[in-house]
């Protein structure tokens, strides 16, 4: 985390890392049109597998413009109207700063200090503890915490939340991830049409059978570019949250100049994150994505565990020793308070020698 040279730094490269990522999702968009064109023409001719797979390449070309033209629709569909499908898809609702004059006054306050436009809040009645930010521009830019998150974060937790939010939407991160999404819900969608429709047309029965069965080779090759496509979209999708998470948490110590604060809510949120009934693509999203039975591999966010350790490197934060025994599983274990303190950087709180 450093200091400011290296954080900008680190978010400069890390803007350049995602253009050429969000360059792969197109690429995958051509894979998917080819693999649907593979599958439609095996389904029409019978022949040897490479006179298909060639002949399909052929009219992949002519339809390859229609793809980036219906995708570039639904994405720029997307980023009009993505605030209101999110906030019909988590059920959050817009507060007024009478109803919630303490979220209003920390978001405010950290906003004018680094002179951005105050977002939109939002609330979102859930006994889950999360935030997220969204929108692609000013007019657009929200940030939403559940009421669990509120009730069980003091004030400082709370600003720490907050920051983290800010430094996504400030440093781009929001409106990289719905693009993403919209990217990777076009490609799940056309994969997951393709698939079913194969087995469909499987079980059906018709004097055209044998022909059908002919082209099977084909289909099969088609419906794995498919299934590939989708793979590496959901991995392009983790690579471009994971590492936004550490820039965010650096961004808001610099924000509040609290390591602390940001640790002990990353300690409370963790495995109280999962918010019942919210689609996947908003999750990777939240400030936490509690991990599936497979942890850590298929995880869009880096562990509590690890963000706090970099905190304690980096940032100079300090876990509790209560947490340091009981805490999440792998954060870094210290001997005695003397050998933390020697490590808390400029930013920490509390005794210094």
């Amino acid at each position: 985390m450093g200091g400011a040279f290296g954080l900008y730094t680190h978010i400069r490269n890390n803007r350049v890392r995602s253009i050429f990522l969000v360059a792969a999702l197109f690429f995958l968009v051509a894979m998917v049109t080819y693999g649907v064109t593979l599958v439609g023409v095996g389904m029409k001719y019978s022949g040897p597998v490479s006179g298909i797979m060639s002949y399909a390449a052929k009219i992949f070309w002519g339809y390859l413009p229609f793809a980036f033209g219906a995708t570039a629709l639904w994405v720029g569909i997307g980023y009009v109207s993505n605030t209101a499908m999110i906030s019909w898809a988590t059920g959050a609702q817009d507060v007024t700063r009478e109803s919630h004059p303490e979220l209003y006054r920390i978001t405010e306050n950290l906003c004018i200090s680094r002179g951005m436009t105050v977002p939109r809040i939002q609330v979102l009645e859930t006994p889950a503890l999360n935030a997220f930010a969204s929108g692609v521009n000013a007019s657009q830019y929200t940030v939403t915490v559940t009421t669990g998150l509120l009730e069980a974060l003091d004030k400082d937790e709370l600003e720490g939340v907050i920051a983290h939010e800010l430094t996504h939407i400030r440093n781009g991160d929001v409106k990289l991830m719905i693009f993403a999404v919209l990217i990777v819900g076009v490609i799940s969608f056309f994969g997951e049409m393709m698939v079913r429709g194969r087995w469909r047309f499987g079980s059906g029965s018709s004097s055209n059978g044998d022909n059908r069965n002919s082209g099977g080779g084909a289909i099969i090759i088609g419906i794995v570019i498919l299934l590939l496509a989708w793979l590496f979209a959901v991995l392009i999708r983790f690579a471009l949250s994971r590492s936004r998470e550490y820039l965010a948490d650096a961004g808001a110590v610099e924000l509040t100049k609290n390591p602390d604060a940001l640790i002990s809510a990353l300690l409370k949120i963790s495995g109280r994150a999962d918010i019942d009934g919210v689609p996947s693509g908003i999750m990777d999203m939240c400030i936490e994505n509690d991990p599936d039975d497979w942890g850590d591999i298929f995880s869009t966010h880096p562990s509590i565990a690890k963000r706090l350790n970099a905190l304690q490197q980096y940032a100079g934060g300090l876990v509790p020793e209560e947490a340091q025994r009981v805490g999440p599983p792998g954060i870094e274990q210290r001997n005695s308070l003397p050998e933390i303190v020697e490590k808390r950087g400029p930013w920490a709180r509390g005794p210094s020698s």
